[in-house]
């Protein structure tokens, strides 16, 4: 059925493997015949393989810009024209990886279109005002830009919110979003994630650790300020944009290691007491790597965090069931109280325990899932087009 007909996937951007490319590898996976189409692809060799499988990848007019492949963020506006500018004629089933703009393609009646949503646009919509405060756009000529074309972004948003046939939501919290947004339902099948390459350890090391990508809604600025009032050992693992500025707030007794591989992530995460973690995150699979590792994530409790963790609060007794604990506010303050809580009750966690938590949200788990839902509306939209 439908490996016998012409499938694309479309991804908004290929520049790091994170938790979207993820996605996008398990598709081609199970289906391992797509063409891809995405506004700009950067990858190295070694991860394009793993994803398109040596497949046609197309990328947008964004790429040849001045800089486009390393300041395409710049290009916003862009977004939308160059999105609906790929053309999938041939195609009859298209699956759009969106996290931005590649829910917009343009497709016709006689084409499956599903969405995998990691998140509506977070910039335009539900950060929208935390976004201009962070880049300093709330006053100016420049802030009056910014602000119109977020403005239109959303207007475009909203207009397409019904040229995907369906839509799949990476957690609960992001199904609301979408629901709230588009007025749209959305089943949830969780990401995946590389739970075989991670392992428990029984050697504990005495320090935390943090892991993410460095843009402002990470607040691993918030980790740092926070452990940099103490001299308990930090290690944070990851880059971005905001590297520079999290090492020029760090202290003797935070450690950046930059961006690691998965074994030299693995290798530190095993190790560590409690992994930190401060987002308000649609998903998050590094606090699922952690887990993985038999390693309790200390967390803000909000977002899609509260589906990935059994997390138990400060005045919880019931500990040892749990995978980790969670904290009510973005401040030093409430971070600094739930790392004493979980240094009073460290103990209380079961390794075991916490991996096998994890183990719920594997990649064949994943797999199996879509397999399962895209195949099931085909079918559906098949039945209904034929009727």
């Amino acid at each position: 059925m439908i490996y016998n007909i012409k499938k694309a996937v479309i991804h908004d951007w290929y520049t790091q493997y994170r938790g979207g490319e993820r996605c996008v590898e398990s598709f081609t996976n199970v289906w391992n015949d797509f063409d891809h189409f995405t506004l700009v692809n950067t990858l190295g060799k070694e991860e394009c393989q793993r994803i398109f499988k040596g497949n046609n990848v197309k990328t947008s007019f964004i790429e040849r810009l001045p800089f486009g492949k390393t300041k395409y963020r710049s290009y916003l506006p862009l977004f939308p024209l160059a999105i609906e500018q790929f053309d999938l004629t041939d195609y009859e089933l298209i699956i759009s990886s969106s996290s931005c703009v590649a829910k917009g393609v343009l497709t016709r009646q006689d084409q499956l279109h599903i969405t995998y949503m990691h998140s509506p646009v977070r910039y335009a919509w539900d950060l929208y005002h935390q976004y201009l405060k962070e880049s300093g756009l709330q006053k100016g000529l420049k802030a009056r830009v910014a602000k119109y074309f977020l403005h239109k972004l959303r207007i475009w948003d909203v207009s397409t919110a019904n040229r995907p046939d369906f839509y799949i939501a990476n957690s609960k919290y992001v199904a609301k979003r979408i629901k709230k947004i588009y007025g749209k339902e959305a089943q949830v099948i969780y990401p995946p994630v590389d739970i075989d390459s991670f392992e428990i350890s029984e050697e504990v090391s005495d320090y935390y650790v943090t892991c993410s990508s460095m843009v402002p809604y990470k607040k691993v600025d918030l980790i740092v300020k926070t452990f940099a009032t103490t001299t308990t050992k930090l290690v944070v693992i990851g880059d971005g944009p905001d590297y520079k500025k999290i090492k020029k707030l760090s202290s003797s007794n935070i450690e950046l290691k930059g961006y690691l591989d998965t074994e030299g992530k693995s290798e530190i995460l095993k190790k560590a007491k409690a992994f930190i973690f401060a987002a308000e995150e649609d998903f998050g699979i590094a606090p699922l790597e952690a887990q993985a590792c038999g390693v309790p994530v200390i967390a803000f409790a909000k977002g899609g965090i509260l589906e990935t963790i059994k997390g138990g609060y400060i005045t919880d007794k019931n500990i040892h069931e749990k995978t980790g604990i969670f904290y009510k506010e973005q401040t030093i303050a409430s971070m600094l109280e739930a790392i004493r809580f979980f240094e009073e009750v460290e103990t209380s966690f079961d390794k075991k325990s916490i991996r096998k938590h994890a183990e719920s949200f594997s990649r064949e788990r994943f797999e199996e899932e879509i397999k399962e839902t895209v195949h099931r509306l085909y079918s559906q939209w098949k039945r209904k087009n034929n009727s």
